[in-house]
């Protein structure tokens, strides 16, 4: 009998009693000052910070499922203060502006913070910052390289040795570690999402789900977004599709889905629990190429994803691709090779979710209509804290705002584009041969990755 035997293919973060009623869909026409497409994070920050700077604005929500149900709700919970998927592609990118972005970041995670606590958020947000981890030896120079970069925008990064870092987390893998307090915090998603959902609604926006977006046109001083039983005409629209494909078609070349996979065990006995020491409760990455990052819940299960990154032909989203059965029982073998003492540990939860990827690793921002619509996308794996900072910018961009925020060059320049079909899936393919060689070969990159890394490409597992 195997551990994962009769696990629920629910997230873990869905499978909740606090889940809300699935609210109606849009029957009819309607207008409003804001109509934003998506309800995962960056729809539901947008419609509540539009809401805190107009309170008396009109807004509308649309959602093609159940909010919180797709990314939003499928991830580690982990909210990172990161705006360019961690400081070693912030410094590659965009060094100027880093200290800038770094600031900005952090100011995004407390005002997060602070929305919760001011909203009464049950979402056991906890800032715990993370530790980063070498399970093999040339993964060292990277902790140290992101140690320095961190220490020149001026934090205090600890840099640890294998005994210290195993004292903090107790696993024979670990050969050194990077721990930075500040920069993420633990938190459920899906109940972070539900309790934006009932501020916003609070706030007076009106919130359909089961609604898709099918398409949005320019009608003069207005858009119209269709849906299969009414339309909405706003005099704007953000829109925070992500990684499903965006009602203007030429935005969608900017991400490609790519499927991680996690499991969760059953909640940790008391035994299993003291073998990991853990008490800092810090969310864990691995420094490899193919990395894993796992953390603790509030009832002691430990949740583990990550490695395996999985792109499919002609970026297929089908929910067949949720569940994965050689990866979860990868993830497990990992699992326990990590944490030997939970040899054995039940698998509660196992599921899988798309991350919207882009070629940057970050979000980037696009106008339609005549600017009367604003798109973000591109999170690749760090929208839980991100999705905020997205929104804010989406609404200075429909404002004509001239701020520090619109003046980056990360908002200013689009990434590349993803190339059709079946370019993108062969060149994906080959990346992910590369990045598990380079693994497998103490980080040697071949010249591949080496030519990607050159053209400020590539892709991150």
């Amino acid at each position: 009998m195997s551990e994962l035997d009769g696990a629920s293919s629910t997230p873990l973060w869905l499978d909740d009693p606090a889940r809300p009623a699935a609210r109606p869909p849009l029957i009819g026409d309607t207008t409003a000052d804001l109509a934003v497409v998506g309800g995962g994070f960056t729809g539901l920050w947008t419609a509540l910070l539009a809401l805190d700077e107009e309170p008396h604005r009109s807004v509308v929500l649309l959602e093609a499922g159940r909010i919180g149900a797709a990314a939003t709700g499928r991830n580690g919970g982990f909210c990172a203060a990161s705006l360019t998927h961690g400081v070693g592609n912030g410094m590659a990118r965009w060094p100027d502006e880093m200290p800038l972005l770094h600031r900005l970041g952090l100011e995004n995670l407390d005002a997060i913070a602070q929305a919760v606590d001011e909203l009464g958020i049950d979402c056991d947000f906890e800032r715990t910052g993370e530790l980063d981890v070498a399970v093999a030896d040339w993964q060292l120079q990277g902790l140290r390289e992101d140690a320095e970069a961190l220490r020149r925008l001026g934090e205090q990064p600890e840099l640890l040795g294998p005994e210290e870092t195993r004292a903090r987390v107790s696993s024979p893998t670990y050969r050194g570690g990077l721990f930075d307090g500040r920069g993420v915090a633990m938190v459920h998603p899906a109940r972070l999402a539900w309790g934006l959902a009932a501020a916003v609604e609070e706030r007076g926006a009106s919130l359909h789900e089961g609604t898709r977006v099918t398409g949005v046109r320019d009608a003069g001083d207005r858009v119209e977004l269709a849906t299969p039983h009414g339309t909405v005409r706003a005099r704007q629209a953000v829109l925070g599709t992500n990684v499903f494909p965006s009602p203007v078609r030429r935005h969608r070349a900017f991400v490609v889905p790519v499927w991680d996979h996690l499991i969760a065990t059953e909640p940790l006995s008391a035994q299993q629990r003291s073998s990991l020491g853990w008490e800092g409760r810090e969310g864990v990455g691995d420094a490899g190429n193919q990395f894993h990052y796992y953390r603790l819940t509030a009832d002691d299960r430990l949740v583990f994803g990550g490695y395996d990154a999985l792109y499919y032909f002609r970026s297929d989203l089908s929910p067949r691709r949720e569940r994965r059965p050689e990866t979860e029982r990868m993830l497990y073998r990992h699992l326990v090779e990590t944490f030997p003492a939970l040899e054995g540990v039940r698998i509660g939860h196992t599921w899988g979710g798309a991350i919207d990827t882009s070629t940057r690793f970050s979000a980037s921002w696009h106008r339609a209509c005549g600017g009367k619509v604003a798109s973000v996308l591109g999170y690749t794996g760090l929208g839980v804290g991100a999705t905020r900072f997205g929104a804010q910018v989406s609404l200075d961009l429909l404002a004509g705002r001239d701020n520090e925020r619109t003046g980056l060059a990360m908002v200013r320049r689009k990434p590349v584009p993803w190339p059709p079909e079946p370019v993108r899936w062969a060149g994906i393919q080959l990346t992910r041969r590369s990045i598990a060689r380079a693994d497998a070969h103490e980080g040697r990159r071949d010249v591949w990755l080496r030519t990607l890394d050159r053209l400020g490409l590539g892709f991150d597992s």
